[in-house]
């Protein structure tokens, strides 16, 4: 069964969404997600083609669930049920990004450990840490993005 055309998202807006699960994980993406790039683009790195894959994840997702946030904390998600799914899809898209980078840089990390090259070591440890700690608050958040579009429909 649809829902109807009318009907108001479940997403709230203003300041709840700084209150409310799984809006509330979007903050912890956010810190998460920025920590990656600051990392990631702080250290030197053995392959630069796996470093534009990491960085290109980790900003266009700290770009888009920082849109997200302002959005949903301005209500345009009351305009359209539509919100719903767009959060389901931009969250599902997000874990599997940055699941992809999470174990490319944990295998650069194997690499950097053999080279020994202790500095950037630590700095790919933690963005290896950042990455998978990401991913899953990502997968979080999809997963109740998903629960809360089923049972809005």
């Amino acid at each position: 069964m649809s829902a109807p055309a009318d009907q108001i998202s479940p997403i709230p807006s203003g300041a709840k969404v700084c209150a409310s699960f799984p809006e509330l994980l979007m903050l912890v993406e956010f810190v998460f997600g920025g920590l990656v790039w600051i990392l990631v683009a702080s250290a030197r790195v053995s392959f630069p083609g796996d470093q534009g894959w990491v960085m290109f994840v980790s900003v266009f997702c700290f770009v888009i669930t920082t849109l997200l946030l302002v959005l949903y904390m301005i209500g345009v998600q009351n305009s359209s049920s539509a919100w719903t799914v767009v959060d389901v899809f931009y969250h599902f898209i997000a874990a599997v990004f940055y699941l992809s980078i999470a174990v490319l840089e944990a295998g650069d990390t194997r690499f950097i450990l053999i080279s020994g090259d202790q500095k950037n070591y630590k700095i790919n440890i933690a963005a290896t840490v950042f990455a998978f700690a990401a991913t899953l608050l990502y997968t979080m958040h999809a997963i109740w993005s998903i629960v809360r579009w089923k049972s809005s429909s």
